[in-house]
């Protein structure tokens, strides 16, 4: 994660099956806090175990509304099985504003 700058991370089984989540807060709460030595834990033990997803057809404001109601970030996007992407909250809400001003300059309320 450190090494390519992201805050999250998928991780799958040996068939390519999305089967957990590990997230900068998960390493800050289950790893730093409890004052665990980095080689020690492995990532199944600090990892969100069958993340909640999406399709990849879902809309960016039904995305962020399940990451609201969630209380999570971080947001699978699965197609036929494959993850398509990784939804980040911040990108999710910068989209649906997008969306909502382009629908107020054509006169449309949201």
């Amino acid at each position: 994660m450190a090494t390519r700058r992201v805050d999250a991370a998928l991780l799958t089984d040996a068939s390519a099956i999305l089967c957990g989540i590990v997230i900068d807060k998960d390493l800050a709460t289950r790893v730093i806090a409890q004052g665990l030595k980095h080689e020690e834990p492995s990532v199944s033990r600090v990892m969100t175990r069958n993340p909640t997803c999406v399709m990849g057809d879902t809309l960016a404001v039904d995305a962020l509304q399940k990451m609201v109601q969630g209380k999570f970030r971080h947001l699978p996007a699965i197609e036929n099985g494959e993850v398509v992407a990784l939804l980040d909250i911040t990108k999710c809400l910068y989209d649906a504003i997008a969306r909502m001003e382009r629908a107020a300059e054509k006169g449309f309320s949201p």
